[in-house]
């Protein structure tokens, strides 16, 4: 089970191209908190990433930032510049027509692409939600990221048929080989987040056999026994990686998976309650309800109104 990728498929986390920056002389543009998280990905020259809690961080290029969801912050030509608000209209043309937003002055000596990613409101198993801070991964640290870069600035410099479909398969490849080498290069980091749990190897394989089958009647002994720890050292482990019980985090992922099914299919209630690991069409509406705060039923009208 390859745990990022089913979790990045249930919770709905899709890419979409921001803008395309073009930059000189001094300039600076300060970016409002969004609900997604923000991939700032340099393809030429430097940019200095300002964060309102932190120093500013130097990203070259080749280098990549992402910046967890609900952070205001700013991209700039250098670490001491003003930076001004973002121009929504301009930034909706270059969006619409496909042409880079200009900055700044002629001629243009930094060239940054700006990526969104959104995660499904109703899942609340976090993986860019959770975030603590941005992260930064450089050039020399992945070669293969940079040539995913390279490829969709390509696309983006020569539009032709399929690019549409081309960069929306890049920016979704672009998220999966970012982590993949964060979590390479920084094995020491103490991020908190779910992401974060993926570096130690005992939370990661309970987790892989949790969403594997979560229909299964997982208890933390039953998950000690599968990953070969004792029940104390999982429970350890996983309230230090992603702070709460293993027991929680079933729960959690099962309403997730009942949550979309809900409100994507028309399967029974009941067939749902299986297949998410419920004895019971009942166990299932009170543990749902608790987390929720309303029945599976109602909870599948208010979204078919």
């Amino acid at each position: 089970m390859d745990v990022l990728a089913e979790v990045l498929r249930v919770s709905g986390s899709r890419g979409a191209l921001g803008v395309m920056v073009k930059a000189g002389g001094t300039w600076g543009l300060w970016l409002d908190s969004s609900p997604g998280a923000t991939l700032h990905v340099v393809s030429r020259g430097t940019v200095w990433l300002h964060a309102s809690d932190g120093k500013p961080l130097q990203v070259q290029a080749g280098d990549a930032v992402l910046v967890p969801p609900g952070t205001a912050h700013g991209i700039a030509g250098g670490a001491d510049v003003t930076m001004g608000s973002c121009d929504r209209e301009a930034a909706a043309r270059s969006f619409g027509d496909g042409r880079a937003l200009r900055l700044g002055s002629e001629p243009v000596q930094t060239e940054v692409i700006v990526l969104h990613y959104e995660q499904d409101p109703e899942v609340s198993t976090p993986v860019l939600t959770s975030l603590a801070r941005p992260m930064h991964v450089t050039a020399r640290q992945n070669t293969q990221f940079g040539r995913t870069a390279e490829l969709l600035a390509e696309e983006l410099a020569q539009p032709q048929i399929g690019t549409a479909a081309a960069v929306n398969s890049i920016v979704d490849l672009l998220l999966v080989q970012f982590v993949r080498a964060w979590l390479e290069r920084h094995p020491e980091a103490r991020s908190g987040s779910w992401l974060g749990a993926m570096r130690d190897p005992v939370v990661r394989d309970a987790l892989a056999r949790v969403h594997a089958q979560p229909e299964r009647p997982w208890t933390t002994e039953a998950l000690a026994v599968a990953t070969s720890v004792s029940r104390a050292t999982l429970s350890r482990r996983f309230r230090s990686a992603l702070g709460q019980t293993p027991g929680a985090y079933v729960t959690q992922w099962r309403i997730d998976l009942a949550s979309v099914r809900l409100r994507d299919t028309d399967e029974p209630v009941e067939s749902i309650s299986g297949a998410v690991g419920y004895a019971s069409p009942h166990a299932f509406s009170r543990a749902f309800r608790r987390a929720r705060g309303t029945a599976p039923g109602e909870y599948r009208s208010r979204f078919r109104r």
